[in-house]
Formats: structure tokens, sequence, C-alpha cells
């Protein structure tokens, strides 16, 4: 027998929440497939089988609470893991043939690149990474793994298509991240019922502590305003083709709002301060928060010292974490340092909210859906794009002069974008 145990979640993290199993009592499993996925309050963790045989017992069921080395259940190690592996392929010698070279294919043309379906007794794979090599047309033998004893998880097929590797197929490919987050699966609902039960998950149930320790640890008020988005979107629309083929990234608002955040954020650094007891800490640095929504919940990685990096480098920044907290890939250096941070419920059609500080920060900065709205402009009434922007602020440290003043600087540097490049 082999002990399937929790392992190590990362710096500070101690505890984690059993996912799903996907592999029953009694399969068989070969080295490298994955038993178990565990749910911390920041990522997802795989658990692979270190050997082929069968998993013999699954000791945690699906929504218990596991902590590092705790068991989650036991392997017996032997070859009748080989029933659950695919059918010989040509490459394979068999007894009664002539022996041909153990790793060569076919006496024949040049062969074509190897279905997902024959790389799993070659490549160790996780099942999500081979679904998804297989919906790709993706060569698994191609792929770099990164799990445990070089497992291809499924965050190395998605970067590999991501850094423009050809598919195997002459299919194009499909798109490998939606634009925005698909909501979390609901609980079967037996037919009858009118409720169900579903136990938190160890994320959902951080984002409620943290979010219920800011609304009682911070006097919270919140200030609005508008900004016409004309220039700024004029300026993006005529730089957004000559940034991607020069720089390889997509030119968002999100960067210059960013920007613009930063360097209101020189003006009061009150606003990116924090309390400490009966002090104040002043940080003369900014670690700009950007939440990202994920299927698993929010999380809030941040752009280390994004006041010193210009815009490309800021918006390639942005990119990189996105892409990484969607693939359950943030370390936990990404997720803490923050000062302020930036959430934007436009993305998906919010006209107007309060976000709640991230606590101990004691501003953030809420941005919305930008709508063509009527609007005097000299004297005359003209359409506009026009988005309601929000500061959420510890009243405690930020008089409301303060946050209004923030939020002005904000709106005038969006709407003269040009101000913001000179700097």
């Amino acid at each position: 027998m082999t002990a399937i145990k929790v392992p190590p979640l990362g710096e500070s993290i101690v505890e984690a929440t059993v996912s799903r199993w996907l592999k029953k009592e009694g399969d068989a499993v070969a080295a490298g497939d994955t038993l178990v996925e565990l749910e911390t309050d920041k990522i997802t963790v795989e658990v692979p089988a270190l050997s082929a045989g069968v998993l013999a017992k699954r000791a945690r069921g699906e929504g218990d609470v596991v902590k590092v080395d705790e068991l989650l259940g036991e392997l017996t190690e032997g070859a009748a893991a080989a029933t659950n592996a695919p059918a010989p392929s040509a490459a394979t010698p068999t007894p009664s043939a002539p022996a041909p070279a153990p790793s060569a294919p076919a006496p024949s043309a040049p062969a074509p690149a190897p279905t997902p379906a024959a790389q799993s007794s070659e490549v160790r794979a996780s099942p999500a990474a081979q679904r998804l090599a297989t919906e790709q047309g993706v060569n698994l033998a191609a792929v770099p793994g990164t799990g445990r004893g070089g497992v291809v998880s499924k965050p190395d097929v998605i970067e590999h298509l991501a850094a423009g590797a050809p598919a195997a197929s002459a299919a194009a490919p499909k798109p490998v991240a939606a634009p925005a987050p698909v909501a979390p699966p609901r609980p079967a609902v037996p037919a009858g019922e009118r409720e169900t039960r579903e136990k938190m998950t160890t994320r959902r149930k951080r984002i409620a502590e943290n979010l219920l320790l800011s609304q009682s640890s911070t006097a919270t008020l919140t200030t609005f305003n508008e900004i016409d988005m004309s220039a700024v979107s004029a300026l993006r629309e005529r730089m957004k083709e000559k940034v991607e083929k020069e720089h390889g990234v997509k030119l968002s608002f999100m960067p210059f709002f960013v920007k613009a955040a930063t360097m209101a954020l020189k003006t009061y650094p009150i606003v990116n301060a924090q309390i400490d007891g009966d002090s104040i800490i002043y940080k003369h640095y900014v670690n700009m928060g950007i939440a990202v929504a994920s299927e698993a919940g929010l999380v809030v990685p941040n752009i280390k010292d994004a006041d010193r990096k210009g815009m490309i480098e800021v918006s390639r920044d942005i990119g990189a974490l996105a892409k990484k907290a969607r693939d359950g890939k943030l370390a936990m250096e990404d997720l803490t340092g923050g000062t302020f941070t930036i959430t934007n419920g436009g993305v998906f059609g919010s006209l107007v909210s309060t976000p709640i500080i991230n606590f101990p920060q004691v501003g953030i900065l809420g941005l919305h859906k930008t709508q063509d709205r009527p609007i005097a402009v000299n004297g005359q009434v003209v359409i506009r794009p026009m988005m309601y922007v929000a500061l959420s602020y510890d009243h405690r440290v930020i008089d409301g002069q303060q946050a209004v003043l923030f939020l002005v600087r904000v709106k005038e540097l969006m709407e003269d974008p040009a101000t913001m490049l000179i700097d």
C-alpha cells in the first residue's frame, strides 16, 4: 500500500477542501494520473499518482476539509494499472513479432503527431490535460510538464497553446480561456426538492471571512464621479494594433486606469496608506491589486511597483497575472503586499456599485460599464461614452475632501491621457 497524502499547498496555506475525486475505489491508475483535486483559498491543487496501481481506498470524501500531510487515500501498487492503459500501439513490440526498436514507430512514411489518446501511454498527464489536448489537437509529448514528477497539467497545455505552439491537427484551435468567467456549476437538484444544501469551499469561506473583516474593521464610505471615455478610447483604438504587433500585448483600458491611479496616489498618498494600531504607514510605492474573477472565486493579485512601470509593462503584467489566476498558478508572492486595488465590474455589465475595501488597504477604485449617454458640452447636448467610477475609502484615515479630489484627479487624467504619457 502507498499512502496518498495532502501535499504542501504553499506558504501560509495549511488546509484545503477535497474538490472532487477523479478516480473511484478499484480503478486502475497510471503513474501521473490525477487522483483527486484539492481547493485552497487561492488555487486548485491536483494530486497525482506517483506510481501505477489500483486506488484501494478513498479516506476522505468530496467537501471534506483536509490539512497538509493528512491521509487522502491508499494506492495498491502493481501491474493491475495496465488494465487502464490504451491498447498497444504499433510502436510497442510483441513477443510474436520481430522486435523493432523499442520507441520507433512502425516502418512507414513519417508518422503524424500522436493523438492525445495514444499519448497517455507515453506521457504522464492529468485527465484535465488530456481532455484539453484532445479538444485542441495538441501533442502532449511536446508539452513540458511542471507537475510533480514531470506530470503535464492542464495549465501546462494552456501555456503551450498561448505560446503559439502549433496544434497536432490542421483545425484552428479553439479559444483556451473564455473572455468572462463561467458561473460555477450548481449541485444536482433531485426531482421534487425545493431546497438543497451545499458545503462552502475553503476558498469561499475565506472570501466571506475577508469581506466581513473589511466591513467590521473600516469606516467605509464611497464617492462617485463619471469619466468621458472619448479621448482614451480614441487613443487606444489608434495604438492597440501597433502595440500588439510590436510588443505582443493587447492594450485594454485597465493599464490606463492603473497609470491614472498611480499618478493620483502620488498626489494623495494617504489613499495608498495603511493603519497599524494608532499609526499611519505611508507606502512610497504602489503594488496595484487587480481583482480577477474566476470560476472558483475572487482573487486579487498585484502588480509590484506599478508606479515605476510604463503602460506596456503594466499591460503585460496584467495579462500574465490574469492568466495565472485563471490557470490556478498564482504564487503567494502575487497575492500579498498590495497597497491599493482596482476592481472592474463593468466587464460583467455593472453600471454602478460600491466596492468593498481590500483590507488592510484603505481605498479601492471601482470601474463600471462604458455606456453612451447624453451630456452637456459647451452648452450643447452630445452623446459620449461615459463611465461611472467609485472610490470606497476608509474614513478613519481619509477625509472626504481627499477622496473626492483623488477621484477628480483620476477623471482628469483619463479624459486627457496625453498627460499620463508625458509623465
